[in-house]
């Protein structure tokens, strides 16, 4: 343990995917590689405790959210910010930014935990870290917690718009999501309209609900589910016409022909798949895939799987855009392109015989090594 700013802070080094049991989307075809760094961070005082995460920065410096969350334990936590950590790599790659892959996570309750003290602490861990690591919002932290975290931090993005950012990135998250969706139809219905299909939305939070609002724009059919009712009321407040069942099961269980996780990871297990009436799954959650050799079942079953970190990565996209001084047309434009990349997938997938998922990191660790490459060239300074 060495001290750092007064804070308490260990770092572990390179740690390898097999260190800690983890499970997801990227990293399906085999290739979990190695983590450069991995950052253990406690504040007595403040109560902080969290994880920094750097699994590459083979394109450029990692960038990945924050999330703060009750983990029932430390080696629960450290295998979400692992696991979380790899897919934004594969997911900054495929969105074409240059930044590598990195996530933190704050083990705690945020409606009970978060403070001022806390979050300023976790923004001197950040700085410590010189920039080899970015971070912005994910699950349990907002623009606002971003503004605080940035007055000990140079290191953050997604702020509020009163403070030059891009301010909530579920807006474009929500929109890449649809053009997934879109492509997806394309490739199974021949026409990229939602207009008359029948979507099951798991998760009607930050994401989710307003994915529901460009699916009923699109003339689509939606059923939703979440474990908070009052999300699921403030959704049925702004569109009457959107019906509610009490979870997953039951979601699945409808004569739906999208299912789309916009909740917690892992919802894509053994039991969801066999149970699944989808033709398609597309949905914003991080790594949907419980364990690998589901992107399998999913095929073989013959639903159409949209990989997560495809389709989802319009937050990252925003938030990555307000690092150069933030345009909306601008990023919109780039997420507007995970249509293109998503039909390109499963081109890919389908001329070499293999999941969408399987194709989807192949292209992503292709653009990582070559591109990773061309970075290690010495320019002389």
């Amino acid at each position: 343990m060495t001290d750092v700013f007064g804070l308490s802070h260990k770092d572990t080094g390179p740690v390898t995917g097999n260190d800690v049991s983890t499970a997801g989307s990227a990293g399906t075809s085999g290739t979990q590689g190695v983590h450069e760094q991995v950052v253990f961070c406690a504040d007595e005082h403040s109560g902080l405790r969290a994880i920094i995460a750097i699994y590459s920065t083979a394109l450029g410096p990692s960038l990945g959210g924050t999330r703060f969350y009750p983990y029932a334990s430390e080696q629960a936590a450290l295998a979400d910010v692992l696991n979380l950590s790899r897919a934004m790599a594969y997911k900054n790659a495929l969105a074409g930014l240059d930044h590598g892959g990195g996530k933190a996570v704050i083990i705690g309750d945020p409606s009970r935990d978060k403070t001022e003290a806390l979050l300023r602490a976790y923004g001197r861990f950040v700085q410590s870290l010189g920039g080899r690591y970015l971070t912005a919002c994910d699950v349990g932290t907002y623009s606002e917690d971003m503004d605080v975290i940035a007055r000990e931090s140079r290191y953050v993005t997604g702020r509020t718009v009163a403070n030059g950012g891009a301010g909530d990135s579920s807006i474009l998250t929500a929109y890449g999501v649809f053009q997934g969706m879109r492509a997806a139809a394309e490739h199974v219905y021949g026409t990229p309209s939602l207009r008359g299909r029948r979507v099951g939305v798991e998760g009607v939070g930050k994401v989710g609900h307003r994915l529901v609002d460009h699916l009923v724009e699109d003339g689509a059919e939606v059923v939703v589910c979440d474990v908070n009712e009052q999300a699921v009321e403030r959704v049925r407040r702004r569109h009457p016409q959107v019906a509610a069942v009490a979870g997953r099961a039951e979601l699945i269980a409808e004569p739906i022909d999208v299912f789309a996780p916009c909740a917690l990871g892992g919802s894509l297990d053994d039991d969801t798949v066999a149970g699944m009436n989808a033709r398609i799954v597309c949905g914003g959650a991080n790594n949907q895939l419980a364990h690998a050799g589901v992107e399998k079942q999913l095929a073989d079953r013959g639903i159409l799987y949209a990989p997560d970190y495809v389709v989802n990565s319009g937050g990252v996209i925003q938030v990555a855009d307000e690092i150069h001084g933030f345009n909306m047309d601008r990023a919109r434009a780039k997420a507007a392109q995970i249509y293109d990349t998503t039909l390109k997938i499963f081109r890919i997938a389908a001329e070499e015989g293999v999941p969408p998922a399987v194709a989807a990191d192949r292209l992503a660790e292709r653009r990582m090594s070559e591109v990773g490459r061309i970075r290690a060239i010495w320019l002389g300074q």
